[in-house]
């Protein structure tokens, strides 16, 4: 199907008209409006319904999905009329799948649709070869599921499409939470290659949709540094951090994980890719083994660590406690390394920008005491793309810090 626009055929959408000002962001590509920008609704309002999106002016500004009782009003589907149906997201899905041919060329196993980035607000597609994996975050796309289905049907021909539909986004646009197959057949495992390595993922029950795969350039980036380090992996989930550490030369590695589901996966991991001997991971609390080896009181004395916590800021007003939570792991990890070591570490929140994630760094240095360098200052996977207009499309910063 060529690139273009689908036409809007089917019945009006709402009118809605923005205060005074309100358009610039959207004029910038901006992709979504919020409730209080919003002046008038013309038209009987449901969650999901499209909407023709205008100025004060009267100046068109395109299409959105509307919702009447969320703080995201507006998610805009294009700057043009259009009709959100299966030829849409069929249109849409190709163009994500022919970027990922050009950032992933000859991979079976990536992000393929990443929401906004790829212009379909709230759709959220993992592929795992023949399986795919969905995460349906608005209204408008939940109301259209059927044809997202369809779609993806039309492009891929998958043996199965799993709904993890477990995100907490999922209840601002009063959507409930739900894990099940949509269509055909998904095993609770999956086995997919990253970089030669194998990897096992847990679907069901897993975090995210199994696997992380925002991380895989940056676990790509540390492969030329593992050698003849001990390497401390926190928050390992599946061990994919460790595992690429031990197969590029690392001399030991320790994962630490809370869950035990997850490192019982680890360990399976290592197996599969021949460290069963050699590989260790434990379960506990990363945090409390952490202080305990600033403390200097374990006897594995890594001289590289690699943090990767969950997100501390799932909203805004979590982001003051978070980033005083980000500076004592990160003091408490750069306390943990002897001279000449290294950090690895990363936020994943969108919450947390840029400037803000290096604001962070610094003060957690400051308070470890130590003199550091930033050598890498890296973000998520190019599957995971960055709509320059929407820094909300930048959640994931890397950063790769050296003792000096």
């Amino acid at each position: 199907m060529p690139a273009q626009e689908i036409a809007l055929t089917a019945d009006k959408p709402l009118m809605i008209r923005l205060k005074p000002g309100q358009e610039r962001r959207i004029l910038g590509g901006h992709a979504w409006i919020f409730s209080n920008e919003i002046a008038q609704v013309e038209g009987k309002a449901e969650p999901g319904d499209l909407a023709d999106v205008r100025a004060a002016s009267g100046q068109s500004l395109g299409t959105a999905f509307y919702h009447p009782n969320s703080l995201i009003a507006c998610r805009m589907l294009s700057s043009e009329p259009v009709q959100a149906d299966q030829a849409f997201f069929q249109d849409r899905l190709a163009r994500a799948l022919s970027y990922r041919g050009k950032v992933k060329p000859g991979e079976s196993a990536y992000r393929l649709c990443f929401g906004e980035s790829d212009g379909i607000p709230g759709l959220v597609v993992d592929r795992y070869g023949d399986i795919l994996v969905l995460q349906v975050l608005s209204a408008g796309v939940e109301r259209r599921l059927g044809e997202v289905e369809a779609a993806l049907k039309a492009l891929l021909s998958p043996k199965g499409i799993y709904l993890k539909n477990d995100h907490r986004t999922r209840a601002l646009e009063g959507l409930k939470a739900e894990s099940r197959t949509l269509w055909g057949e998904v095993p609770p495992e999956l086995e997919i290659s990253e970089g030669g390595l194998r990897f096992l993922a847990p679907i069901g029950e897993g975090q995210k949709t199994g696997y992380y795969f925002d991380q895989s350039e940056n676990r790509a980036f540390l492969r030329p540094y593992f050698r003849d380090r001990l390497v401390l992996d926190l928050y390992c989930y599946t061990g994919s951090f460790s595992i690429n550490a031990l197969k590029h030369g690392a001399k030991a590695s320790l994962g630490i994980d809370s869950s035990g589901p997850s490192v019982a996966l680890a360990k399976r991991n290592a197996q599969l890719n021949g460290l069963g001997a050699q590989a260790d991971f434990e379960e506990g609390d990363a945090e409390e083994a952490l202080l305990s080896f600033a403390e200097g009181t374990q006897p594995f004395k890594p001289d590289m660590i690699l943090l990767d916590p969950p997100s501390l800021a799932p909203a805004k007003k979590d982001l003051p406690r978070a980033l005083r939570h980000y500076v004592k792991l990160n003091s408490l990890a750069l306390r943990a390394l002897p001279e000449g070591g290294s950090l690895a570490t990363s936020t994943c929140s969108h919450h947390v920008s840029r400037e803000l994630f290096v604001e962070m760094l610094r003060a957690a240095a400051a308070k470890a005491r130590r003199r550091v360098r930033l050598s890498a200052l890296r973000a998520q996977g190019a599957d995971h793309p960055v709509l320059l207009a929407m820094p909300e499309t930048e959640y994931l910063h890397f950063a790769w810090l050296e003792l000096a």
